[in-house]
């Protein structure tokens, strides 16, 4: 891809709840096969980091489960992966959210995240942190922070305009998502998690994957879509949402989220016009199903639909 496209128009794939391989069923969101360098290595570029503060340190948490890996071990992967000679030009977004927020308070959290990259491996200049979406050229090699976390930024140099991309808001389960800006790019948001049963899987890929999409009219500002295709319900936990229940090719079960994610995907990407797909998407259990993988999908979506001089992308002589 070229420098000059900025990561608002890549398709980027990406895991929800990254390090949440245990607490099955409730808790666990990736399979035990898929830790972080697995992800890495197989196209995974977003990363949803939840950390949750403890006497050995920040500590990968999924609510109140704990997933047996510290915040450091996270950036020590990382960095690794982004100076090894075939992957030193590659660029990943870190999506890093409080999960003790009851216990601890918001401050505290954001100065030991603070303390706890800068004593890493890579320290802070593995990152770009400031509040803006940037070119990829400006963070190859780099990790990109997504702060979900901090309330004043009083840890940070340049406060809130030094930890990253920085959402302000960010509603609860809003069924139809919702919008805030970020600088001159305005980003479109779905994170309806909390679906009644399985049997709102179908409504809730139809959302999902409709904001990949490009908006309906032109908008005077870039735009960045973030979706979630993740999902949970008392009736369904995220393996069943993300997988599926029985054998619905037979006719005998629910099709998981995951399986009809990857048809929409190849129906578009097989029609007579190129699709525009853009966007961030985090995904549970992102291997599955392995005849019909999302990511390598995704990936290809990044090279369908330019037109020079749109989105960054150069003109083509």
């Amino acid at each position: 891809m070229h420098d000059s496209v900025p990561l608002s128009s890549l398709t980027l794939p990406g895991t929800h709840d990254s390090m949440a391989l245990y607490g099955w069923p409730v808790a666990q969101c990736q399979d035990l096969a898929t830790p972080l360098a697995v992800q890495l290595q197989s196209g995974i570029r977003v990363l949803d980091i939840r950390l949750s503060v403890k006497a050995e340190g920040l500590m990968a948490y999924h609510g109140l489960y704990p997933q047996r890996v510290s915040f450091q071990h996270i950036l020590k992967t990382i960095h690794a992966f982004l100076t090894a000679p075939e992957s030193c030009r590659e660029t990943l977004v870190m999506s890093i959210k409080q999960e003790d927020f009851i216990d601890v308070k918001p401050s505290i959290f954001s100065e030991r995240v603070r303390d706890e990259i800068n004593k890493s491996v890579g320290g802070m200049d593995m990152w770009f942190l400031e509040n803006r979406i940037p070119t990829l050229g400006e963070v190859r090699g780099k990790v990109v922070m997504f702060s979900r976390f901090g309330v004043d930024g009083r840890a940070w140099k340049g406060g809130l305009e030094g930890m990253g991309i920085h959402p302000l808001t960010w509603p609860d389960s809003k069924k139809h998502g919702f919008t805030w800006d970020c600088k001159n790019t305005l980003v479109r948001t779905h994170d309806w998690y909390n679906i009644p049963s399985f049997l709102s899987i179908p409504e809730k890929v139809d959302l999902a994957t409709r904001l990949l999409l490009p908006p309906r009219n032109d908008l005077p500002t870039p735009t960045l879509s973030i979706t979630f295709f993740s999902a949970a319900s008392p009736l369904s936990l995220p393996p069943t949402v993300a997988r599926g229940l029985g054998w619905p090719h037979l006719g005998f079960g629910i099709e998981g989220v995951n399986s009809r994610v990857g048809t929409w995907l190849l129906e578009l990407l097989g029609g007579a016009h190129e699709p525009r797909i853009r966007g961030w998407a985090f995904m549970d259990f992102y291997t599955y199903p392995e005849d019909n993988a999302i990511v390598p999908l995704l990936v290809e979506c990044n090279f369908r639909g330019r037109v020079g001089g749109q989105e960054g992308w150069p003109y083509i002589l």
